[in-house]
């Protein structure tokens, strides 16, 4: 099957990587030119756990518009770009095209009902930490267990037949992968984990070691992720603390040095974040349903508070 990958960034290239060392025919999609110039001309340079190789023979592009029909589409880029990149993204869509979100965050699939039918839409995520070395070279930091997760929101013939595929070649290429019939609990599980350590590293500016060692920095790491799994518990997506608590020290021992994603957003990169479809989706849906989280609540206004003022950070200032 031919896959795109819009947004072929440090999760998008390393999620391709896996895909291609399975035997995917991959079109790499993103606006970073050298990135996309380097894999074109020397192949994509993957390092897993000590290990390094070079993949060739990716298809690379800067517009989702100049690509033929997909088999399947992934959707890497921050889940609040959706919404702007989707209507190029359709022109390499057809009447059997899969469209897959392995984004962060929750919601992702009620925005891509606004162009596919349930279907044909596929959501999940990615337990793997994610680094850029430079043009052209990706690193994947992925935890142990179930590595990769996916489920269809309306089972269908086609959904069936890209879900297997892409098990598949995930599996085949080292990444462990799971087609779920109800993939929500993974879902809300990375969701929540995700909610914890990205915004407290954001505020703290901090990797995730440092935060776990530290008495106060473990509590908000706490009261995140119980409040995620309260507000989960009311939505009936179950009860997901056991999977997260169970978790906590694969977390440390694989993620702990990692400087997570909207860490890097906020404090590297000054771009924005994804803060709307984690901290600030746990909120928002606690307020629909009556389960307070405060926690979640002053981390979201937080980093919206960062992400609104960057040219005026201490020491940055304009005047």
């Amino acid at each position: 099957m031919k896959i795109a990958m819009i947004g072929s960034g440090a999760a998008g290239s390393v999620f391709a990587a896996y895909l291609k060392r399975g035997g995917a025919d991959m079109y790499l999609v993103d606006k970073y030119k050298a990135h996309m110039d380097k894999i074109a001309a020397d192949g994509l340079t993957f390092r897993c756990k000590g290990s390094e190789c070079v993949l060739t023979g990716f298809h690379t592009t800067d517009s989702a518009a100049k690509l033929p029909e997909m088999d399947i589409v992934i959707l890497m880029v921050k889940a609040t770009q959706t919404d702007g990149v989707m209507p190029e993204v359709m022109n390499c869509v057809g009447g059997k095209t899969v469209v897959v979100s392995l984004q962060n965050g929750i919601g992702n699939d009620e925005i891509l009902s606004k162009y596919v039918p349930k279907s044909r839409i596929m959501y999940g995520a990615g337990v793997i930490g994610t680094e850029l070395a430079g043009p052209g070279c990706c690193v994947s930091k992925p935890e142990d267990g179930i590595q990769m997760f996916f489920g269809a929101v309306e089972k269908s013939a086609e959904t069936d037949a890209a879900g297997r595929y892409l098990e598949d070649c995930f599996e085949a290429g080292g990444c462990h992968a799971s087609f779920e019939d109800d993939v929500r609990v993974l879902l809300w599980k990375k969701a929540v984990t995700n909610s914890g350590y990205n915004a407290v590293c954001a505020v703290t500016r901090l990797r995730l070691h440092f935060c776990m060692d530290n008495e106060w920095g473990m509590k908000l790491l706490m009261n995140v992720w119980k409040e995620g799994c309260a507000v989960a518990k009311a939505l009936g997506v179950g009860d997901i603390w056991p999977l997260i608590e169970g978790d906590i020290e694969n977390l440390r021992a694989n993620l702990g040095d990692y400087y997570p994603s909207m860490a890097q957003d906020a404090v590297i990169h000054h771009r924005q974040t994804e803060i709307d479809v984690l901290n600030g989706a746990i909120a928002m849906y606690g307020e629909r349903l009556g389960i307070p989280t405060p926690y979640n609540s002053v981390l979201a206004d937080l980093v919206r508070c960062i992400q609104g003022n960057y040219n005026n950070q201490y020491g940055m200032e304009n005047g």
